[in-house]
């Protein structure tokens, strides 16, 4: 069987859009940029200048806004971390003039020592309360690693009253905590299970 395709038709590359192998027209090449323009070129050349200067003070602005407001969060930071114990410290002002006040008593019995002591105390627990201070008081709850420190353990048979395995016997040193982080944890006795 003869083939009518011409000898040489396999060294040609077959195009499947034109099987017919007639010349087709090169694609139509983009103009390059300043091409055709002429005497425009030098006006677009100013104004790409200017458009380029706007857009470099812009940039200058927004660098120097950029700044300042990065000088400003620092120096907010600063203050925050400089004036942070203000309200407590505010708190702590009236314990320092009752305990000032008890001092300056000039025959305080034991029972008016005790009741300054008292109101004091109130003071401080109201002052602790005011910024988020809780103490840690754990007697009788499960020992937490998080919260508690164990100090030594207790058979359970020894403890008075009864107290379940793995679970707090005494408190020798409450603990506190301050926006609930450990501040201090409190040192306990365990009931060893």
């Amino acid at each position: 069987m003869q083939s009518d395709r011409p000898d040489n038709a396999d060294d040609q590359p077959t195009d499947p859009a034109n099987p017919q192998g007639t010349a087709t027209e090169a694609p139509a090449r983009e103009p390059l940029p300043g091409e055709g323009l002429g005497q425009d070129l030098p006006q677009m050349l100013a104004d790409a200048q200017a458009k380029a200067t706007e857009n470099y003070d812009l940039f200058l602005r927004a660098v120097a806004d950029l700044e300042n407001a990065r000088r400003r969060a620092q120096d907010d930071v600063a203050k925050a971390h400089k004036f942070a114990i203000e309200s407590f410290a505010e708190g702590l002002l009236p314990v320092r003039d009752s305990l000032e006040m008890a001092l300056k008593a000039d025959a305080p019995s034991v029972e008016s020592i005790r009741e300054g002591v008292e109101a004091t105390l109130k003071l401080f627990a109201s002052v602790f309360e005011k910024n988020k201070l809780v103490e840690i008081d754990p007697v009788g709850e499960k020992f937490d690693p998080n919260r508690h420190q164990a100090i030594s353990m207790m058979p359970v048979s020894a403890t008075n009253p009864p107290v379940a395995a793995n679970h707090v016997v005494s408190v020798l040193q409450k603990g506190y905590l301050i926006n609930d982080r450990v501040l201090r944890p409190a040192l306990v006795i365990v009931a060893q299970g």
